[in-house]
């Protein structure tokens, strides 16, 4: 059986619980990663009630030799990489301590180098697989207030970029997703009710259609891969 390694999954109306579960319906076998083991329990509980195959495993992004023990938890050929952490960290420039720049990016950033590095380790001999990393509207543009979230998502960027050109030629996808608006899920409803009672469903994005996108990603021939795909609602200015 093929594993897919998913870094990032939080409650089960999230991004990186979704693409477990759909990931987990084409057979992979799933190990879901991150730093809230009760988070992790419901996800794993989820997929195996529908018949799917997973394991969850405690990890800090930032922390090499844990990014390092959750590549080699699982036996399985690697066949998906997907990274997805990152919260927004706002804050103005002028009253913002070093360490709090400094941990967004390494969350941001340094945590996806550890995190690709390691799957091209794992997939290299296999001469395949896939590597994806989640992006926002920060990883294009700079924004005040927001400085420490640009740089972080910025550098990811620039990081998934190089690495698909040096992957590539080993038969690695590398591909990069941008986010660019609110996901319709448990963190804008648990976090700022009072924010998502002013919207629509127009005006989130719908997270079963950003799942078929990392699908769709993958499931790409090696004659036309797609390195990057931006998603936002119609309503979202950009």
């Amino acid at each position: 059986m093929k594993s897919a390694i998913i870094l990032g999954v939080g409650p089960v109306r999230g991004l990186g619980a979704q693409l477990a579960l759909r990931f987990a319906k084409l057979g992979l076998h799933i190990v879901v990663a991150g730093r809230t083991r009760e988070n992790l329990d419901y996800v794993v509980a989820d997929i195996k009630n529908h018949g799917g195959s997973a394991e969850y495993f405690i990890c800090d992004a930032s922390r090499e030799q844990q990014v390092i023990n959750l590549f080699e938890s699982t036996s399985d050929p690697i066949d998906l990489a997907i990274y997805n952490v990152g919260n927004n960290t706002p804050g103005s420039i002028i009253d913002m301590e070093s360490s709090y720049f400094e941990n967004s990016w390494r969350v941001g950033c340094f945590g996806g180098f550890l995190f690709g590095r390691e799957a091209i380790r794992h997939m290299q001999p296999n001469k395949s697989g896939s590597v994806f990393f989640t992006g926002a509207s920060a990883s294009l543009r700079g924004r005040a207030n927001f400085s420490a979230f640009n740089s972080a998502k910025g550098g990811l960027r620039n990081f998934a970029q190089a690495m698909a050109k040096e992957c590539s030629p080993m038969g690695i996808h590398v591909g990069h997703i941008i986010i660019d608006g609110i996901i319709d899920g448990d963190k804008i409803r648990n976090r700022h009710p009072k924010i998502y009672d002013q919207l629509n469903s127009n005006d989130m994005l719908e997270i079963e259609l950003i799942v078929a996108t990392y699908e769709y990603l993958y499931r790409q021939s090696p004659r036309a891969w797609s390195f990057e795909v931006d998603l936002r609602p119609s309503t979202e200015s950009w």
